[in-house]
């Protein structure tokens, strides 16, 4: 968690070494920065939800709300050696059922989103919207208009 922080606080940082030290952080601090950077721009969140339902258990890193717009986020930090594309787009797969079970048993309506540490260039997989971390913060500035754009309605 303090890296996280850490890493959030420091301003005038360049890019390649806030990559660098990205790298250094566990996956668990990847989960805590993600929800740090939603509760940054105003979303409610839910952190490490477990729900359980008639196909077992389940859980989501985070979920945040805000204007009425639920999402559920996976955190995907990836190392550079693994065949990104193809596991993020089975985890897009599963990610889009496990957050059909949360809105059976919730009735609310999910977006399902991964955010993925690495930028493997893949937007959107069977209705999973896919956002790279370093887009995180401008995706949840500009939510209505990415999910308009993603042709995401009924929001």
């Amino acid at each position: 968690m303090m890296a996280a922080r850490k890493l959030l606080s420091d301003k005038g940082m360049n890019l390649r070494m806030k990559r660098s030290r990205l790298d250094d952080i566990s996956w668990q601090e990847f989960e805590e920065l993600i929800r740090e950077i939603l509760e940054r721009n105003d979303f409610k969140t839910d952190f490490r939800v477990v729900f359980k339902d008639e196909h077992g258990r389940a859980e989501m890193d985070v979920i945040g709300e805000k204007f009425g717009i639920l999402i559920g986020i996976d955190a995907k930090r990836y190392n550079r050696g693994w065949y990104r594309k193809s596991a993020l787009k089975r985890q897009a797969e599963k990610h889009c059922e496990r957050c059909s079970r949360f809105a059976r048993l919730t009735g609310k309506r999910i977006i399902p989103v991964i955010v993925s540490l690495i930028d493997d260039e893949i937007i959107l997989h069977k209705d999973c919207l896919i956002v790279p971390f370093k887009a995180l913060n401008d995706f949840l500035v500009n939510i209505e208009y990415y999910l308009e754009e993603m042709g995401i309605t009924g929001i």
